[in-house]
Formats: structure tokens, C-alpha cells, sequence
């Protein structure tokens, strides 16, 4: 990226824009101690509009909060029309899964309440939302949104607008740089924060981000695949495993089309 402080302003304009054509009144945003919620509320600031910060804990590790935390002080700080809310939705979760049913597929399991932490979290973005009349700010990357479906259905890929999703994941590393954010959220490995082991999303996925920018970048250009070596086909396997499996998040909702015949 040549120009960091270019595209910066033309997101906060095209948030800015959004906003007006809306007709609401401000962002609410989830910040998790990740670089991409971290840049994105610090983008929607910019707008000079009202930002609700949410950390929305659900039995997290402690650097997590203490990372969202040290970024929701830092935004207080640096704008006036920022503000923040802890909730914690550990209790919620809690009594979720007292509710359920008992099952044996505890693999399964343990995926679709990892889901539901995101879901959770999603329905209390949109209470404050709804509250105030303000747009939730999605923070998913290209990579993430439209690369390997690396999000919930309805969980943090519940959102109104998207404005980092058009970044690759080290370009929204560079707008950090750029904007200032804090060095722990720079350095610290991205992870979802919804699983109660503390693993990172390289480890859930298998590849880190750059290779997975990579196998994007290279299907684009040589659909072929023609020179690759071993490892290189490992990671493009990777990518197009996950593509494959999620691409039910990233198309259209399917819908049944009554033919016109059966209507009259």
C-alpha cells in the first residue's frame, strides 16, 4: 500500500457518506483486542460521529480484554465522540448451555457454541443499535469476508456496513501503523477469542494470514497453478478447502422462485 493515509480518508468519507444517506445517528462497533476491530472503531471515530465501543466478554482470556481495554482508553483519549460499554455475556452463554439439550457429538459441539459466543455477541451489537439509531460496524478483512469465510453466519458477519472488508489483512496492518494503534494489538496473534483455549486463528485455520493473502492473490492470477512447488499446493489446498465449505456465508441467501404459472 503507497498511501495509507489515502485510503484512510476514503473510508472515513465513505463512512461518513453511509451514515448521512442512512439518516442514523453513529456506529457501534465489538472490540475483541484484534488489529481489525481495533483499526475499524478507530476509523468510524474519524468520522467525528458518536462510537459505541462494545467488549463483550464471554469467559475470555485476560490479554484479550486487557488489549480491548488499552485500545477503547486510548480511542476515549484521542476523540471526544467516542465511548465505551463492558458486558459481559459470560453468565448468558452460561445459561444458554444449561438449556440445551445433552448431546454425544462433542466436537460439534464445542464448533456450534463457539458460534453462538459470536452470536451473542452480534445481538447485543445490535440491541445498542437499535437503541440509539447507530449502524454496527462490521471489522471482517477481504481474506476473512470473501477469501475463506473465516466468520460466523449471522455472528460477527452480522453487520450493516463493512469498511475494512476490501483490505487484505497486512494492508489493515499497515492503516494500524498508520493510525497509531497500540503495539500489543500490532503484535499480538490474531484470534477470534471464541474458544476457551486461547488458540489462534492460524491454528484453527492451519495457514497464517500471508499465506492465505498469498493462495488469494495467486488463483486470481494463474488459475492454472502451473509451477508450484509442494508446500505452495499445500496452502492453495488450505484455501480453496475453506472457500469451498463456506461459501454458503458468502453468496446470496438461496431463494425458491414460485414460477409464474403456479401463481395464477
Amino acid at each position: 500500500m503507497k498511501t495509507p493515509e489515502k485510503v484512510v480518508n476514503h473510508i472515513v468519507k465513505w463512512l461518513e457518506n453511509h451514515l448521512k444517506e442512512s439518516r442514523m445517528n453513529g456506529f457501534v462497533v465489538g472490540v475483541s483486542g484484534g488489529i481489525d476491530s481495533a483499526v475499524t472503531s478507530t476509523l468510524c471515530s474519524l468520522t467525528k460521529a458518536p462510537v459505541i465501543c462494545l467488549e463483550m466478554g464471554i469467559h475470555q482470556e485476560t490479554d484479550q480484554v486487557s488489549r480491548a481495554m488499552e485500545h477503547i482508553h486510548w480511542l476515549e483519549k484521542k476523540f471526544e465522540n467516542a465511548s465505551h460499554h463492558n458486558i459481559s455475556l459470560s453468565r448468558v452463554f452460561d445459561h444458554f448451555v444449561d438449556c440445551v439439550p445433552p448431546t454425544d457429538k462433542e466436537q460439534e459441539k464445542l464448533l456450534s457454541l463457539a458460534n453462538t459466543r459470536a452470536r451473542l455477541r452480534m445481538t447485543t451489537l445490535y440491541y445498542f443499535a437499535a437503541l440509539h439509531r447507530y449502524l454496527v460496524a462490521g471489522t471482517g478483512n477481504k481474506v476473512e469476508d470473501f477469501g475463506v469465510g473465516f466468520y460466523t453466519k449471522y455472528g460477527d458477519g452480522g453487520v450493516d456496513l463493512s469498511p475494512i472488508a476490501d483490505l487484505l489483512k497486512s494492508e489493515v496492518y499497515e492503516i494500524a501503523k498508520f493510525l497509531g494503534v497500540s503495539e500489543s494489538i500490532q503484535k499480538a496473534p490474531p484470534t477470534d477469542g471464541l474458544w476457551s483455549d486461547n488458540r489462534t486463528d492460524e491454528d484453527q485455520m492451519g495457514a497464517s494470514y500471508d499465506d492465505l493473502e498469498w493462495a488469494m492473490r495467486t488463483l486470481e492470477k494463474n488459475t492454472s497453478l502451473k509451477g508450484l512447488n509442494q508446500k505452495q499446493m499445500e496452502i492453495i489446498e488450505i484455501y480453496m478447502k475453506f472457500n469451498r465449505q463456506n461459501q454458503h456465508k458468502m453468496l446470496p441467501i438461496p431463494v425458491c422462485k414460485i414460477p409464474s404459472e403456479l401463481m395464477m
